[in-house]
């Protein structure tokens, strides 16, 4: 099921976040339209891809996200309730961790306050799959965080997905989706406002359009197709490590399901699994595709060599299944969530044990976190001096006059001359 090779042929991974010519193009045409048009070209996209009817609202409001809450079962409103509470939990005790500072400087005092986004957007996909789980993962998040408001966009939003907006405090769902959706919250429409920031993955067209409005409003990350890198030796079970991949695999056809090995000889039993659980998996017709289109099996001599190829690839997501998976997790450089040991399974993280399950994707865990409490907030720093003392001017002065810069080496002086 899965082409094996070396770590050696392994190399250097290419994945990025290659966005084809024609969704740039498409998705700027649609953002500037919207941005141009407004709640008007919303109401056009919205149609014209079936999200909306002509008297249908786009955006919908709390008291409505609360009368799909009660429309729901009992159960799986509890459900939702639970899952919200350990996202909460966790970005709550991310919060904790982050304190207001201030400290002596020459002169005074500076330091630093810690400030929530105002209003934020979180995107919801609901292309072949609605997820309340990315609802309230970014939802959430935002709201411990203390962001004002805070707005969900989701095509077609079932009472499912507008419940999951209620228990996780959103204020508002607009009903659209693909880049219209990211236009919209980046520039707001009449009654709407627009987002300070704009979190949660999508399709191409949807991260399209996250780069292209980037720098009007902030963004989490760019996502790409889901990753997962899974790390068994001889401990580990060939049945699990299925599973595993299998659901890695099942997300869509663009899925990236890694098997990266250090003993060979149970290699054999876990290509026999992947065919026996595929033959009785609903999706399996897509998890097939994405094992052979995409996925690998690397086989590696040490445990070191696997780390190694860990550290090239920075996968999204990476399983460790082995007898000392705490001492290898510890030597991993880079990647988006680390799932530790045979029972941490990714699912878990998927479906809200606590950390965020939007991670960053091709790669670019070696410069960037997933999805987390921090992505709202910003560090606001701030200066009070009380007599910025000789040495200080003295430096600032000369520093001015090297840089050809005299109104600011005037400014400077200004403060000996007042003192």
């Amino acid at each position: 099921m899965l082409k094996r090779i070396s770590a050696a042929e392994f190399g250097d991974t290419q994945l990025t976040h290659s966005l084809d010519a024609q969704t740039l193009a498409q998705s700027q045409a649609i953002v500037d339209e919207v941005r141009g048009g407004g709640e008007s070209a919303i109401r056009k996209f919205a149609v014209q891809f079936n999200e909306r009817t002509d008297d249908q609202p786009i955006v919908i409001e709390r008291k409505e996200l609360e009368a799909a809450a009660e429309r729901i079962s009992a159960d799986d409103l509890a459900l939702l309730q639970r899952v919200a509470k350990r996202i909460g939990d966790f970005a709550q005790a991310q919060l904790d961790s982050v304190a207001a500072l201030s400290t002596p400087v020459p002169g005074g005092t500076a330091g630093h306050t810690i400030e929530p986004i105002q209003n934020a957007g979180c995107y919801a996909p609901a292309g072949r799959f609605a997820l309340p789980s990315t609802v309230m993962m970014t939802a959430v998040t935002a709201k411990v965080a203390g962001c004002e408001h805070v707005v969900v966009a989701s095509p077609n939003p079932s009472d499912i997905i507008l419940a999951a907006a209620y228990v996780a405090g959103a204020d508002q769902v607009l009903a659209i989706g693909g880049a219209h959706s990211i236009a919209a919250m980046a520039y707001g429409f009449e009654g709407f406002t627009r987002c300070d920031l704009i979190a949660g993955p999508g399709n191409r067209w949807v991260t399209a359009a996250k780069k292209i409005v980037s720098g009007d409003c902030g963004i989490d990350m760019l996502a790409g197709p889901s990753e997962l890198a899974l790390v068994a030796d001889g401990s580990a079970d060939p049945v699990t490590i299925a599973a595993d991949l299998l659901a890695q695999a099942e997300h869509d056809v663009d899925a990236r399901p890694f098997l990266i090995l250090t003993d060979a000889s149970i290699a054999d039993a876990v290509d026999d699994q992947l065919q026996q659980q595929l033959a009785k998996l609903p999706t399996g017709e897509v998890a097939k595709q994405s094992l052979e289109n995409n996925g690998a099996m690397v086989v590696c001599e040490s445990i070191e060599e696997a780390i190694a190829v860990c550290n090239r690839l920075a996968p999204e997501h990476l399983e460790l299944h082995l007898a000392d998976a705490q001492s290898v997790a510890a030597k991993i450089r880079h990647a988006g969530c680390i799932f530790i040991g045979h029972q941490s399974a990714e699912v878990f993280g998927d479906y809200g044990v606590g950390p965020n399950h939007t991670l960053p994707t091709a790669g670019t865990a070696r410069f960037s976190a997933g999805l987390n409490v921090f992505t709202f907030l910003r560090i606001r720093t701030w200066l009070k001096l009380d007599q910025a003392p000789p040495e200080l001017v003295a430096d600032t002065a000369r520093l001015a006059e090297i840089e050809g810069l005299i109104g600011h080496q005037r400014s400077g002086l200004r403060r000996s001359v007042q003192g």
